[in-house]
C-alpha cells in the first residue's frame, strides 16, 4: 500500500509538471482562417421577403423540363411522391388525420421553397443547380401546386410578392408571449 501512494504521489507531481508545457503548446495548425469574401460565399440564406435573392429568372415550363431529368425519379409524375416525398397536393389536409405536408399545402413562403431547392436539391447532387434553374424548379413545384399559372415568371422581384395557402399557418416566436 505504501509504494502505491508513493507512486500515486509521484505520478500525480509529473503532471503537474507538465502541465503547464501542455496547456503553453500552440494548436495544431489544422485550417486556415475564412477570408470575409470565403464566408460570403457560403452564406446564401434567402429571407421570406426575398433578402439575397439572386439574378436570374425561371419559368414553369423550363422547370417541368428540368424537373423530369433531375427530380422524377425521387418525387414522381407532377410531384406526386415516389421513393421520396410527395411535392403536390394535400390542400386542406393540414388539420386532419391525414395531413399531407407539401410545397402547397404546407411551405409558408415561396422564398423558402427556392432556399431549399437550392441548398439540398437534387439529392445526388445539392447545390448543382444554376439560379434560372431554381427559380424555374420552383415556378414548376408552384404551378403543380396551384399557386401560380403555367405563364408565371420567377426572378428576385416576383418570387417574394407570391403568397402561399398555408402563409397564417406558422406561429412566430415573436409572437408568443
Amino acid at each position: 500500500m505504501f509504494i502505491h501512494k508513493v507512486l500515486m504521489r509521484k505520478f500525480l507531481v509529473l503532471i503537474l509538471l507538465l502541465c503547464p508545457f501542455a496547456l503553453a503548446q500552440e494548436s495544431p495548425g489544422l485550417g486556415v482562417p475564412a477570408s470575409p469574401e470565403e464566408v460570403a460565399g457560403w452564406d446564401i440564406s434567402i429571407g421570406p421577403e426575398g433578402e439575397n435573392l439572386p439574378a436570374g429568372s425561371g419559368t414553369v415550363a423550363q422547370g417541368a423540363s428540368i424537373y423530369a431529368v433531375q427530380c422524377f425519379a425521387c418525387h414522381g409524375p407532377n410531384g406526386e411522391g415516389a421513393t421520396n416525398d410527395r411535392l403536390a397536393g394535400g390542400h386542406g389536409s393540414l388539420e386532419t388525420a391525414n395531413a399531407r405536408k407539401t410545397v402547397g399545402s404546407y411551405w409558408p413562403y415561396a422564398t423558402t421553397v427556392f432556399d431549399y431547392v437550392r441548398r439540398a436539391m437534387p439529392f445526388q447532387q445539392p447545390g448543382s443547380l444554376n439560379d434560372g434553374e431554381v427559380y424555374a424548379l420552383t415556378a414548376y413545384l408552384l404551378n403543380i401546386n396551384g399557386i401560380v399559372d403555367e405563364a408565371t415568371v420567377l426572378n428576385a422581384e416576383t418570387l417574394p410578392t407570391i403568397e402561399m395557402p398555408n402563409r397564417d399557418g406558422f406561429i412566430w416566436s415573436s409572437e408568443v408571449r
